[in-house]
């Protein structure tokens, strides 16, 4: 009778053992790691090993498959994407370059000046351009005092021609009037030569 409820026991705790790992789910939602930890956790023991259903270990395999198939499509889809953004990046990158480019060329236009198709900067250009009016403008006061100086030499000497042409009228009157009384001396001399 010890044998039989020995063997009653054993069946029944084997039925309980079976009813438990029956009724026990596997969980399937989650991390794959929480589904190892339950795995291992709801696994009975046998001396030192564990003991797993197998519909577990075949649903477990199937959810570390589909968990690894997405994390190979979400990696395929990121590496597309970093991709897409790489070349949208390199686009951007260089329409930046083309744009600081045409901005320095702005800049060294706006400050330069093209004189006879030599770019010159602002700064040298005014200043030549300021030495040239600076050079004219001595040079126009020169001419100015030059010319003042010619003309005032020039009214001298229209004063002195006059002078010097009524000294020589008046020189000529005389002369004039001492070669025609040279004149009527010499006809009187001559008259009187005749007469005697």
């Amino acid at each position: 009778m010890h044998k039989n409820c020995l063997k009653i026991v054993v069946v029944v705790l084997f039925t309980l053992s079976a009813n438990g790992q029956i009724n026990k789910k596997f969980i399937d939602t989650g991390s794959v790691n929480n589904q190892f930890d339950y795995l291992y956790k709801k696994s009975n023991r046998y001396q030192q090993y564990k003991v797993v259903q197998s519909n577990w270990i075949l649903k477990l395999k199937r959810n570390v498959a589909d968990s690894l198939s997405a994390s190979k499509k979400e990696i395929i889809n990121n590496y597309k994407t970093i991709n897409s953004q790489k070349i949208s990046i390199d686009s951007l990158q260089l329409t930046l370059d083309n744009s600081e480019q045409k901005i320095t060329d702005i800049n060294s236009e706006i400050q330069s000046i093209s004189f006879f198709g030599i770019q010159i900067k602002k700064a040298l250009f005014k200043t030549i351009m300021f030495s040239i009016i600076g050079v004219l403008i001595v040079f126009l006061v020169i001419f100015i005092g030059r010319f003042k100086q010619s003309n005032s030499i020039t009214k001298d000497v229209k004063n002195r021609l006059k002078e010097t042409e009524e000294e020589f009228e008046n020189h000529r009157k005389v002369a004039l009037e001492r070669e025609q009384k040279v004149r009527r001396q010499l006809q009187d001399e001559l008259n009187k030569q005749k007469k005697e």
